[in-house]
C-alpha cells in the first residue's frame, strides 16, 4: 500500500471502498474516517477515483467512473454526531458528483438512486445497527448536500444482513427483479434553496433569446430532494426540433442544447442559484401521455430529463421525486398537463411517469398547511465489488 502525495496528510492509496447500484445509478462509497478530516483535501482523491479529467475521450477509463453522469458518482458515509444520534438519525453521509472531462467536483444536491443503498452500507459496515421489525429494517440517514432527512427501508435476516435478491420489484432500466427499497424523503421541499417554490410561483416566465429571437418560456421552478427547473415540451415543440432532439439526433442536439442550458440557467437565476453549476438546478421536459401504450400502462406523465447538460437515459430520481411533488401543486406544468389529460382521473395518491428507460411510480405527502411531509420512491440495489480503489497520481 503506498500514500498519495496530492495532500498535505498521508492518505492511503488504495483506499477502502465498495462499488454499488442504487437504481440506476453505480457509485463509490467511502467511509469519511479513510479521508482526510480537511474537505477542502478531498477534490484530488475523487477525481483521482473516477479517472477525471478526461477531456479528450470522455471515457474515463484510468478510474471508476462511465463517461456518463450517472455513473461518476461518489458517497462518503459517517457515523452520527451524538446531537444527530438523538435525534434518531443513524447515519450521515455526503453524495459528490464528479466532472467527466473536467475537473468540477458538485457538492450542491443529492442522488436518491444512490440514496436508497446508504442503509445498506451504513449496517454492513458496521456504522449502525439494523433494527428489524417483520423482516424489515428502517436507517434513517442525513444527507449533508441538503440538510435533509431520507429513511430507507429493506429486508433483512434475523441477524440484521441486509437481503438485496429477492425477486420482490423491478427498476426501470436494470434488468430483473431485486429485493424493494423503500426511498423516503423526510420533509423533502426547500432541499437546496430553504422554499418549495423559489419563486414563490406555480409558474414562472423566463426570457431566453433564441436564434437571436426573443422568446418567453413558462417553467415551474420546484425545490423538492434537488431543484428543478420543468419545461412543457409542447410549448419547445413550436420552434425547436424537439423530437429529433429526444431521439438523439445530432443536428438537434447542437440546436436545442445550448436553449435548454440558457432555459436552465435562467431558472437558476429566479431560483437564486449559480447558473454556472451544471448539477443543480436540473432541467426537465414534461409531456402529456398519447400512444395507447400509455394508456395501457396507466401513465400520468412522461418526462424526457438532462443531467450535466446530456439527456438521461432514465431519469435522475430525484427529478423524478421532484415531479412527484410538482405533480400537485395547482398551476404547475406538471399539474396542468396530468389535470389536461382526460385518462388522469381524480387526485392521484401516486403519479406514473414515463422516461426513456422504462416507467417509475413516485408519491407525495401533503400537510394541510401545504407542505410538502414527504416524497417516496421504490428502488432495489446490488453489491458490486468490496475491496480498494486507487486514487493518486504517484502509482
Amino acid at each position: 500500500m503506498g500514500y498519495s502525495t496530492t495532500t498535505s496528510v498521508k492518505v492511503p492509496d488504495p483506499l477502502p471502498a465498495t462499488f454499488l447500484r442504487g437504481g440506476t445509478s453505480k457509485g463509490v462509497f467511502l467511509n469519511q474516517a479513510s479521508l482526510p478530516s480537511d474537505r477542502a483535501e478531498w477534490n484530488p482523491i475523487f477525481l483521482g477515483i473516477m479517472g477525471s479529467p478526461d477531456a479528450e475521450y470522455g471515457r474515463q477509463l484510468n478510474g471508476m467512473g462511465g463517461g456518463v453522469s450517472s455513473l461518476s458518482k461518489i458517497m462518503v458515509i459517517s457515523a452520527p454526531t451524538e446531537e444527530q444520534r438523538a435525534q434518531g438519525i443513524d447515519v450521515e453521509y455526503t453524495f459528490v458528483q464528479v466532472g467527466i472531462r473536467d475537473t468540477s467536483i458538485d457538492y450542491s444536491g443529492n442522488c436518491g438512486n444512490l440514496s436508497s443503498m446508504i442503509g445498506v452500507y451504513a449496517v454492513e459496515e458496521g456504522i449502525c445497527q439494523a433494527r428489524q421489525s417483520n423482516g424489515l429494517a428502517t436507517i434513517r440517514s442525513f444527507n449533508t448536500n441538503t440538510q435533509k432527512i431520507i429513511d430507507t427501508t429493506f429486508p433483512v435476516t434475523d441477524a440484521g444482513t441486509p437481503i438485496l435478491d429477492l425477486p420482490q420489484t423491478s427498476v426501470a432500466g436494470v434488468p430483473g427483479k431485486a429485493s424493494k427499497i423503500v426511498l423516503d424523503f423526510v420533509d423533502p421541499g426547500g432541499a437546496r434553496t430553504g422554499k418549495l417554490l423559489p419563486s414563490g410561483n406555480a409558474i414562472d416566465t423566463l426570457e431566453i433569446s433564441s436564434d437571436s429571437v426573443a422568446r418567453k418560456i413558462k417553467a415551474s421552478l420546484i425545490d423538492a430532494t434537488n431543484p428543478t427547473v420543468f419545461i412543457d415540451y409542447a410549448e419547445l415543440d413550436q420552434f425547436l426540433p424537439m423530437e429529433d432532439y429526444v431521439n438523439g439526433k445530432s443536428p438537434a442536439t447542437e440546436q436545442v442544447g445550448p436553449v435548454l442550458e440558457e432555459i436552465r440557467q435562467q431558472g437558476a437565476k429566479a431560483m437564486r442559484l449559480d447558473p454556472s453549476a451544471q448539477a443543480q438546478p436540473k432541467i426537465a421536459l414534461l409531456s402529456a401521455p398519447h400512444t395507447a401504450d400509455d394508456t395501457s400502462q396507466e401513465v400520468n406523465i412522461i418526462v424526457h430529463s438532462l443531467s450535466m447538460g446530456v439527456l438521461h437515459k432514465a431519469i435522475p430520481m430525484t427529478v423524478g421525486l421532484c415531479l412527484g411533488v410538482s405533480a400537485k401543486i395547482e398551476g404547475t406544468n406538471a399539474w396542468n398537463i396530468i389535470h389536461g389529460t382526460p385518462s388522469n382521473n381524480g387526485d392521484l395518491d401516486t403519479i406514473r411517469i414515463r422516461h426513456p428507460g422504462g416507467l417509475v411510480d413516485v408519491g407525495a405527502d401533503f400537510g394541510s398547511d401545504g407542505t410538502v411531509k414527504s416524497a417516496r420512491v421504490i428502488r432495489t440495489g446490488r453489491r458490486l465489488m468490496k475491496g480498494f480503489v486507487w486514487h493518486g497520481n504517484d502509482n
